[in-house]
């Protein structure tokens, strides 16, 4: 099992900028690898939504395992996935999905602060790596920090703080900081300079291309929940014209009905 975290962790640091467009079902990921993506990684948002979940630790653990398990039976690529907080406060509870989710083929992870202390995510990641090396299993564990995102601290402190965490979440055994939300340029290299990780950002409203942030030292670039939320945009649309007027002719742009099946055969 380790091997699938290896070969993960390698694509943080061969150059090249990652790009996950994070899937949220089995035909996603699968379509998404098809199309050349390196690895896929989940969005929680849009896995929860697709589950009938609620998006914030609302999930199961065994709803978080069943798809994570389907997901790995369809790819070969490596699957980083979004278990938000770890559905659970006690430290070895989370570390137990963890390493449940590492023993099905799953090759990282990631675990978010939200609004709770950061000191908790450490002892969780710390637990992580402690049931993980007594099991002899990896994971690529990415802290995600929501200082920037949900605003946690000042705008002026909030750089200062992610660097905090980041530096704290290092000590604690993680191998990667996300932090959503952070766009301007001067704030993404003072992040990279401040924290010895490779930083992962979220597509954003007025984020640098792919080339503007390798160059800033942006090693990972996630879609988060916004390919959904635009294809479950486009399909209210189709469904509330097909209600209303019934018109077969606007069902257009489809993927073939042979190019997906082909995706399983």
């Amino acid at each position: 099992m380790t091997a699938h975290a290896t070969s993960f962790r390698g694509l943080h640091a061969n150059g090249t900028l990652l790009r996950l467009p994070n899937a949220w079902d089995a035909a996603s990921a699968r379509l998404f690898e098809s199309l050349g993506a390196t690895a896929i990684a989940t969005t929680s948002a849009g896995v929860a939504w697709s589950q009938g979940y609620a998006d914030g630790y609302a999930m199961p653990v065994e709803v978080v395992l069943a798809y994570a398990k389907n997901l790995v039976r369809v790819l070969q690529v490596p699957l980083s996935v979004d278990m938000e907080d770890g559905y659970s406060d006690d430290p070895a509870q989370v570390a137990d999905l963890a390493a449940r989710l590492a023993e099905v083929g799953v090759a990282g992870i990631n675990l978010e602060d939200g609004r709770k202390p950061a000191e908790l995510l450490a002892r969780k990641a710390e637990a992580i790596r402690e049931r993980l090396a007594k099991d002899g299993l990896d994971l690529f564990v990415n802290a995600r920090t929501d200082v920037v995102l949900a605003r946690l601290v000042d705008e002026g402190s909030q750089v200062d703080e992610a660097i905090a965490r980041g530096n704290l979440y290092r000590s604690a055994g993680v191998d990667g900081l996300f932090v959503p939300g952070l766009a301007d340029a001067a704030q993404i290299k003072a992040v990279v300079a401040g924290v010895d990780l490779p930083l992962n950002l979220m597509a954003w409203g007025g984020l640098a291309n792919a080339t503007q942030l390798q160059a800033l030292g942006v090693k990972r670039l996630s879609a988060g929940s916004g390919i959904p939320q635009v294809l479950w945009g486009h399909a209210a649309k189709l469904a509330t014209d097909f209600l209303q007027g019934g018109e077969s002719d606007k069902l257009q742009g489809q993927i073939p009905y042979g190019q997906m099946q082909n995706l399983f055969n």
